[in-house]
């Protein structure tokens, strides 16, 4: 009877010297006095740099352009940032402008959009460029439903390649790449001549490699006459209409056009136009150029 009284002493000694019960979350005495003296401090966020945008508010649409034509929101001189930034002003987007590079995209090329920064600390996900149409949808009660034309994707082949083929051989692969590809896409991004000629390899290599998909010799004649041939098609398209297919306000196909009619028909592209091929193929259009002029009057006023 004595041993089982000292067993059981024993075991209460033990026990009372062991915590009732252990975590991972229990702190050792010595390092909980030790933070005791520096209590937790919540400091205030700090400001945005004032380089990045300031109206998170409302959206913000990362295009190329200069930060000058950024500020009040000019056409882009890229075709494929000017439809989505002129897709936008048709839905009356209330959007803003930055001039950005495809570095900055999530998705490696521009345009993308930010949606409006709420008051957390979470980020919004950008809209790359294949869910813009669905979020300006999602965002317009004006937004324009596509034309349900059975024309409309054998004309929109048109501009996706044909009329797209001419213009990147006219940009990267002609005279006008020192006057128009050079002062806009290459002398912006750095100081160093050695950059600045590197970039402009792997600029024309891309142009090169893109146009060798749709065969194997590049000729400039055959490109600009299928540009010619796509253009006489669109002019007789859209004919005495305002927009195309008839449509009653513009829509996704209208910024598709004028982001190249456009674009051909500025006089201060870059540093203007050496080879004048491409564009003089388009000039004697003049549905096409009204239509061009129309939009930049009713849409990009204020900008010009």
């Amino acid at each position: 009877m004595s041993q089982d009284n000292d067993n059981t002493e024993a075991t209460a000694r033990r026990s009372s010297r062991q915590p009732a019960s252990r975590s991972i979350f229990n702190v050792p005495a010595p390092i909980k006095q030790l933070f005791d003296q520096f209590p937790l401090i919540q400091y205030p966020i700090n400001h945005l740099p004032q380089r990045a945008p300031q109206h998170r508010n409302g959206p913000v649409l990362h295009v190329f352009t200069t930060t000058e034509g950024a500020s009040i929101g000019v056409p882009s001189y890229n075709p494929a940032c000017l439809k989505w930034q002129t897709y936008l002003k048709f839905c009356h987007i209330d959007f803003h402008v930055a001039a950005s590079n495809n570095h900055a995209s999530p998705s490696g090329a521009l345009p993308f959009l930010l949606p409006p920064q709420p008051d957390t600390l979470k980020p919004v996900q950008p809209v790359t460029t294949g869910k813009l149409q669905r979020w300006t949808m999602n965002n317009s009660d004006t937004a324009i439903e596509e034309s349900g034309d059975l024309r409309y994707e054998a004309y929109l082949s048109l501009l996706d390649h044909r009329i797209r083929r001419a213009w990147l051989f006219s940009i990267y692969l002609s005279n006008n790449f020192t006057s128009i590809a050079e002062p806009l896409y290459i002398l912006p991004t750095s100081n160093n001549p050695f950059v600045r000629l590197a970039i402009a390899r792997e600029l024309r290599l891309a142009a090169e490699k893109e146009l060798l998909k749709y065969s194997t010799i590049l000729s400039a004649e055959t490109l600009h006459n299928q540009a010619e041939e796509a253009l006489e098609a669109l002019d007789s398209l859209l004919g005495e209409h305002d927009w195309f297919f008839g449509a009653g306000k513009p829509g996704l196909f209208d910024a598709s056009v004028f982001a190249y009619t456009h674009l051909l028909l500025d006089d201060g592209l870059g540093k203007g136009w050496l080879d004048t091929r491409l564009r003089n193929t388009l000039k004697p259009r003049q549905h096409l150029v009204a239509h061009r002029n129309r939009i930049l009057e009713q849409y990009y006023s204020n900008t010009t």
